[in-house]
Parts: C-alpha cells; structure tokens; sequence
C-alpha cells in the first residue's frame, strides 16, 4: 500500500480530531498498542495548538496514518504517534520505554536526536545565509548517526505532512522549510528507494521555490490534458494487445501510464537547456509481470514492435541501482510521440514505490532494519549486447519514400522523424521548423514517418532547433546542421563565461575585460571557459601590458594572477584564492559529462550546468567566476559505432588518430564491407575525457560517427 492521489488530498483538508482518527484507522487494524499511544498523546499533546490554530494532535495522528499506509510496521506507527511528545512536553524516553517498550522508545529517541542535531546544523529560518551549505552538514549528519532505517522513514512521512500543511506559515519560513526538504528529505527518499514520497516532497517544495514554473508546467499539462490521455491510452491499449496476441493472459501483467512528475520535469528542462515539449520521457507507461523472465520477454515483444532509441535503454534488473531499484527501461516511438517504457515484476513495483517499506510488511520484528546494506551496494558497469542486437540492425535498415504536399518524393532512412524531412526539404526550414502535419494531422517534429506519409512543415521567423533532439533524428544532414547551431548558441555562452573568468582573476568589471581583449583582437573568448593554457596566455598578456605602465610597477605582483589548482567533489578548479568547498545547487543537479560553469562566494564555489536558467542569469549580470571542470584523472568507458570507409590503411589511420587523443582500445569489431563502406565499425575504449559530446566531436572530426555512448555513467544518468 501507498497513498495515492485522493488520499494526499484529503489528508490536506483533514481539520478535526475525529476525521484524522478515522483516517488512521482506514489505513491500519486499530491494537491495543496503537489505541493506548494515541490517547496518551492526545492527553499530552491537549492544550496545544499549530499555527493554522487547529489543535496539534492532528499533526503526529496523520503522520501516522501516512506510517501506516507504507509499513504495518506497529512499532513505527506507535513512534510516528509518540514523536513530539518528548521534545515538546515533559513525558520522559524512561515513560515511554516503560509504557510501550524498548523498542517504540527506541525510535522515539531517534526522531528527538533528528531534531537535536538540525538544531545545531541547520542555519535558523530568519538568517539571511545560504541555507544549502548547513543543509548538506545536516542531511551528511543524520544518514552518518540515525542507523535505524526506520527513524528516517518516520521522520520523512513527518516532512510530508508539514509539506501538506505548509501554507499556514509565513511565506520566508515556506521558502525556508522547501529548500532544506529539498536539499535534505526528498534526497534520503530517494537512496531509501521511496519513491512516492521523493515524487511528493519535490513536488511540493518545488511549488514553493519555484511558484512561477510550476504555473508553466501546470498549464502545459492541464492545456495537453486530453491529447495526452488519448496518446498514453493509445499505446496502452496497443501494448495489451500485443502481449494477449503472444501468450500472456488477462491476468499475468498490468499496464500503469504516468507522466513525469513535476519537479523532474523541470530539472530535465534546467540540465540541458530545453523546453517541456522536448522531454523525451515526459509520457510513460509501466508493464508489471509475473517473473524476471517476463520482464526480458516482454522487452523483446517491444523493441521488435515499436523502433527503440537504441541509447536510452537501461537494465536495472541485471544490475540494480544502489537503493535497491530494478526495472527494464528503453524509450520507444510511438504514432505520435516518444514513450518511455518500464518493465518490471509485480515486487519489483512494490520495491520501486516503498523501498525498503516494501519488505517490513512480510517481516516480523523489523528491529533490526538496518542501513548498512545501502553503504554496501557498488554501481556496476551497463551491459547491453544482448539486447543491441534488436536494435543495430535498424540502424542501415531499408528506406521509406514521404511526399511533400506538392507530390515532391523524398527518400528517408527507416525510421526517420518529421524534423528529417524538414531538413531534407532546405536547412532553413529544419532550423525554424515548428511543428508538422503529416497525412494534414497536425504533430510533434519527433513522429515517425511511414512509407507513402505526405508530410508538411510549419515554419517559424525564429531559429527553433532544440540541441536535445539531435540524438531522436535520423539523418546525417539533420544531426549535422543542428549540432552547428547548437554549437553556435554554446559558443555565445562560453564567450561570456570566459571573459567572466579573466574578469575574476584580474579583478576587473566585465566591460574593462571586453575592451582589453578587443584592443588585443582576440577573437575566441569563448575558449577560455574551456581552455587552461588560453586563460593562463590571456593572463600573462595582461600581466605584461599592466607591467610596461611604471604607474602599476610597483603595485604588481605576478602571484596575485597566478592560478592554484584544487579537486574537490571530482571537480579541477583554477582559482586565484583560496577555495575551501564546492556546492551543487538543487536548481539543476549537473551530473559527470555535463556542460558546467562555477561561480565564487567567498572561498565556495557553487556548480550548475551550463545551460541552467539560474546560471544564465548569474553569466549575464556577470557574477564572479572561475575555471571548473570535471576531474579527469578517472578513466571513462565509452562505446562508439563509426562508418569506416573501406580503402587500404583506413583502419590504421583511424585507430592513430585516437591515439592522438590519448584513447586506449579495449576491443574493435567491424562487419563486412558494402558499397565502398564498411558497415559498422565498433570500438570500446577508455578515456580521459568525462564529456561526451566533447570527446565525440574531437572523433567526428576524422570520421562518420553512427552512434557514441559513456557506458560507465548509463546507470547514473537520467
């Protein structure tokens, strides 16, 4: 059990005593144990009132009620009914240990020990400071000392419900409570692996931080609503065909559809730099089966039936992600759209939703639940040769013919997208390419065409390309002419953030850097975000102009620019002051690859990804910034697929060219030659380079790339 929509909320609008006991008691079988709390807390807890005015009792009843619909777990629900009653009357742990056992005082000490140590952790809710640095002191303190998993759990169904009922304070002390829920609570959900309540913590401190994108994204979904339920209905009812046709029953498999959740809609949109109609994965829908076996039958049913985008496909049954989560995922095309597709057994789902919850219920005596496992769990490397054989031979698959509404005929690769089209009609209309009409049906620029489709595009006056999509488009011509504009729209960026560097280390305005460096008919600024030996050549160019002027002679001083180089949280940061801690902000949570920029505060260097939106305006009022980079002194593993044109000392001068680039092979495999190519020519190797788009255009720039993925960061990325 769990609690669903219409139980979040009427657990929003529970008021009285009577209601709030009636809804415990829907959620668990009343016992002596839990009868005997609930009236002692009643009795300690009577002349006590919230801040909405409510009597407080309310508050540990429903927090128990949420305990209970996750954990028939008595001990917890007895906790969750006892947790204030220590720190806010003069009941005593021996009182309760005497009334209720070792076991119930037990967690109550816990949940009094949580309170104690975000006393002293966590910046007061008046204070100006920024309350992330205290946050992630106190998230590291409560995961390193309350060793009951349980503790925590109770602990997060307590958050919950003062989440619920957060509009009755003041709107510094929603803000307050929203980033230390986002930054602390949602994130140990999440390594617990409970998802729903990681889903609702997010959401709603989501809706209090960032009030006005959740309006957006509110009103996209409520102004979609009906188109989506007819897409997801659609393949849903396609899907359940296609497993009666071959050989399941009514009864072996369930079919649940989803869409992404609100605060995870929003980080996909912040992490690369996109809008909500060029998620991929927004429109899901989940396949639970009987066994494993059916999971990896289920998968083959799909992929031979509905195109697959070949790297997005994830199997987290062979090997599970750290807080126990396992489940197929792949992402499919579809009529209209792109789905991704979740396959998993009926206790995968259950583990999925409750993590660790999942398992008290079969259990007797959970005492000894315990988060050592969690320390134990090591991420393992993705493997997925048995399953890109479903999908590789697409890739030179056999062609289709589309028309243009004037009965033009152009020839696409099977499996092409509208947007292909659009680019085979003029690079024009690809680049401000809107939408499509296929067969006059109006559509998203990501549908599938089919043999015979007339196709239509609709323009824009504005360049619309979207740098997210040019892994879904087929065509050579489409990924290339979008990349260029991509890279012309990263190229402004890093000439921004370059000059915002050099304006650091000299200690200079942003304006004074601009002219010195026109003066100086420098052209790519852009290169000192991402160059060293650049920013250093640009440095010691100013070092001897200001050098050549006797009024700065005596005043200079070379160790003031001179750059000491740190690694903190796998991040090589250039500064010229000392930096003591490096920080991810909750806005867009970069991950290893990522496009990223840092900004100073005192000696804290905060990271964001490059194309987040609270990082576009700390680069446009030109906040002060250093060089960043991931640490590259790991090795990252990578697969690669190239077109390798078939002609003698082609092979060498290819693999002599990865050298150069410092890649050390660890197999080569290539097919059978046709047409003057070699069909595929597939390569594993090891780099130094964490960034994968980087890397990949270094190789394109000596041959055809097919298809490149980081097989070390699959399981880790979203």
């Amino acid at each position: 059990m769990s609690l669903d929509k219409v139980d979040i909320q009427r657990i929003k609008h529970l008021h009285t005593v009577e209601d709030a006991e009636n809804f415990l008691f829907s959620k668990i079988t009343p016992t002596d144990a839990i009868e005997n709390a609930l009236a002692f807390a009643k009795e300690a807890h009577k002349t006590q009132k919230r801040k909405s005015g409510e009597p407080y009792i309310i508050h540990p009843i429903l927090v128990g009620a949420i305990v209970a619909a996750i954990s028939a777990d008595e001990a917890m629900v007895v906790a969750a009914l006892l947790h204030d009653v220590v720190e806010d009357t003069d009941t005593t742990l021996e009182e309760i240990e005497e009334k209720y056992g070792s076991d119930v005082a037990h967690l109550v000490k816990g949940l009094t020990k949580i309170d104690a140590i975000r006393d002293k952790e966590l910046i007061p809710s008046n204070s100006d400071e920024k309350l992330v640095i205290s946050a992630l002191s106190f998230r590291k303190m409560l995961l390193a000392s309350i060793r009951d998993v349980r503790v925590l759990v109770v602990k997060l169904c307590d958050r919950l419900h003062n989440m619920l009922t957060l509009d009755a304070l003041p709107l510094h002390k929603q803000k307050r409570i929203s980033e230390e829920t986002l930054v602390v609570y949602a994130p140990i959900a999440h390594r617990l692996g409970i998802s729903f309540l990681k889903n609702l913590l997010e959401d709603l401190s989501f809706g209090y931080l960032f009030p006005e994108k959740k309006r957006e994204i509110e009103h996209y979904l409520a102004e979609n609503y009906h188109q989506i339920e007819l897409r997801l209905n659609d393949f849903k009812e396609q899907l359940t065909h296609l497993l009666l046709k071959n050989g399941f029953s009514e009864e072996d498999f369930e079919i649940l559809s989803r869409i992404k959740h609100h605060y995870s809609i929003y980080l996909k949109m912040q992490r690369k730099g996109i809008s909500i109609d060029e998620i991929l994965d927004l429109l899901a829908v989940r396949i639970l089966v009987k066994n494993d076996l059916d999971c990896y039958k289920v998968l083959g049913l799909v992929h031979l039936h509905f195109q697959p985008l070949s790297s997005r496909f994830k199997d987290y049954i062979a090997v599970p992600k750290d807080n126990g989560y396992q489940t197929l995922h792949t992402t499919v095309f579809h009529d209209k759209g792109i789905f991704e597709v979740q396959i998993r057994t009926f206790e995968m789902h259950k583990t999925a939703e409750l993590g660790v919850a999942a398992h008290w219920k079969y259990k007797s005596g959970g005492v000894n639940v315990k988060l050592d496992w969690l320390d134990n769990l090591q991420y393992q490397g993705e493997t997925i040769e048995d399953f890109y054989a479903l999908i590789k031979n697409d890739l030179y698959s056999e062609d289709i013919t589309v028309f243009s509404p004037k009965g033009d005929v152009f020839t696409l690769p099977r499996g092409a997208v509208a947007l292909d089209f659009a680019y085979a009609v003029h690079t024009e209309i690809g680049n401000k390419a809107q939408s499509a009409l296929i067969n006059k049906n109006r559509v998203s620029l990501l549908s599938e065409l089919h043999n015979g489709d007339i196709v239509k595009i609709v323009t824009g006056d504005e360049i619309n390309a979207h740098c997210s999509w040019i892994d879904a488009v087929k065509t050579s011509k489409a990924k290339t002419n979008m990349k260029q504009v991509c890279n012309a729209r990263l190229k402004e960026i890093n000439a921004m953030v370059g000059k915002n560097i050099l304006a650091t280390i000299m200690n200079l305005n942003y304006t004074r850097v601009n002219e010195w460096l026109a003066e100086k008919g420098c052209q790519n600024a852009d290169a000192l975000a991402y160059d060293l030996d650049k920013l250093k050549e640009m440095i010691n160019r100013y070092i001897q102009d200001i050098g050549q002027n006797s009024r700065f002679k005596k005043f200079l001083s070379r160790h003031r620019f001179k750059l000491k180089e740190y690694h903190l949280s796998n991040i090589e940061i250039h500064s010229p002051t000392h930096i003591s801690k490096v920080l991810f902000d909750y806005c867009c949570h970069p991950k290893s690859g990522d496009e990223i920029v840092g900004f100073l505060d005192k000696s804290i260097v905060h990271v964001h990804h490059k194309m987040c939106e609270v990082a576009k305006k700390k680069i446009h009022n030109h906040e002060p910034m250093l060089f960043l980079r991931w640490d590259n002194k790991n090795l990252f593993n990578y697969k690669v697929i190239v077109s390798l044109q078939n002609k003698k000392g082609a092979l060498a001068e290819f693999l002599t060219y990865l050298a150069k680039l410092d890649i050390n092979i660890i197999s080569l495999e290539f097919s059978e030659g046709n047409e003057g190519y070699y069909r595929y020519c597939e390569i594993l190797f090891e780099s130094g380079e964490a960034d994968l788009n980087l890397l990949r255009g270094k190789i394109e720039q000596k041959i055809k790339v097919i298809h490149m993925i980081r097989t070390d960061d699959a399981y880790k990325s979203n």
